[in-house]
């Protein structure tokens, strides 16, 4: 029994707190690092929240610590009342030295600088490790030749066949296969039109990806777009670092771009919002991706990165985006928003974080079967 829990851990448990602990980490760095650069004290740098599980005191007075419950960290500045960077009962009666170092205190410029170091943080993170991947593993690449075309689906019905190059689709330029399923992907059933090279001969089709349940490579389901042609075996290119790095900030801003097209589709109701996942489904993922090599798991990390990013940038209160949304109307308005208001804006961005956290547990529940498990131990 103790040697199942411990390689359930070792498979699952430990690759997630891995991937989580470091993109953190990352995080959180970046608030520190610019808020240390404006002259802010910093008091806490918490990996995790809850009790302290262990930690240190550096000359600069900062605690380094690790917390038992590792779903985040933040970083507590000189001023701040919570770990959610709220203003602190202090923040009035602080005297002239005081005010030099508190977060408050510093002119918003400098403070939309600090919130938005976390994010662009990772951001930047993600695209050393992709860069470091292209260069020392090489990119994935795939030519945009079909190999296959699976009979009765959207490209055979349009009349795609063996062999032809596919140059553009909606006059977005293909230059891999990946190209071609990153578009098709996202797409619910709009018709596209593809620019293909048949025998040196320029050819346009029109066709409308099928949408349909698949398993990726992990033995998840996903609802994706689907055109039926098949690519060629998986090519590997070495970059040099300049086109590695060039090569990295694409795929970053592409990677970007789908996320924030999947979650339009979910708002808009064209997607189902079951894809949503939570802490549960990146722990079987990390356990997954781990089995896969080093390369995998690195690129695992850069995807969880940018997602990291791309979420505390959304404008709701407590998150990144909404204090530098708060900011930002202090800026255009030359004073700050009334503390109402703010505190009401942290009531109502902590209700929509645990909604969403509540709702992506319990998608995680039923996407991995606990809950069909549970059900069962009852009927």
């Amino acid at each position: 029994m103790i040697e199942y829990y411990l390689h359930e851990f070792l498979q699952y448990t430990a690759p997630f707190l891995a991937v989580l602990g470091v993109v953190v980490f990352v995080h959180e760095f970046g608030h520190y690092w610019v808020a240390r650069h404006c002259g802010v004290k910093i008091e806490v740098f918490s990996i995790g929240f809850g009790h302290e599980l262990f930690g240190w005191t550096d000359k600069a007075g900062t605690r380094w610590k690790v917390c038992w419950l590792p779903l985040g960290g933040y970083v507590k500045m000189f001023g701040d009342g919570s770990a959610a960077s709220t203003p602190g009962q202090t923040v009035h009666d602080m005297n002239d030295d005081e005010k030099k170092i508190s977060f408050f205190h510093q002119h918003v410029d400098r403070r939309m600088a600090v919130v938005a170091a976390g994010p662009l943080t990772n951001y930047l993170f993600a695209i050393v490790l992709m860069s470091l991947l292209f260069m020392l593993a090489g990119q994935p690449f795939t030519p945009p030749v079909v190999n296959g075309v699976v009979k009765g689906d959207a490209a055979a019905r349009a009349g795609l066949d063996v062999g032809d190059r596919i140059l553009t689709i909606d006059g977005h330029s293909i230059e891999n296969f990946e190209d071609i399923q990153r578009l098709v992907s996202l797409n619910t059933g709009t018709p596209v039109t593809m620019q293909v090279e048949r025998s040196h001969r320029r050819m346009a089709f029109t066709l409308t990806p099928d949408f349909v349940k698949v398993k990726d490579i992990f033995g998840e389901t996903q609802k994706l777009g689907r055109i039926g042609i098949r690519s060629g075996p998986l090519e590997y290119k070495m970059q040099p670092p300049l086109e590695a790095i060039h090569q990295a900030t694409l795929e970053t801003w592409q990677l970007t771009a789908a996320t924030l097209k999947g979650i339009g589709q979910i708002v808009t109701g064209t997607r189902s919002a079951d894809q949503i996942g939570g802490p549960l489904r990146i722990a079987d993922l990390s356990g997954h991706v781990a089995k896969e090599g080093g390369a995998a798991f690195v690129w695992f990390m850069a995807v969880i990165s940018i997602n990291l990013g791309l979420i505390n940038l959304f404008p709701i209160p407590l998150l990144d985006g909404g204090h530098l949304a708060f900011y930002l109307a202090e800026r255009l308005r030359g004073r700050p928003l009334s503390e109402r208001i703010q505190a009401a804006g942290a009531h109502l961005g902590l209700f929509m974080v645990l909604s969403l956290m509540v709702f992506a547990t319990w998608n995680d529940l039923v996407q991995l079967k606990v809950i069909a498990y549970l059900r069962g131990l009852f009927s």
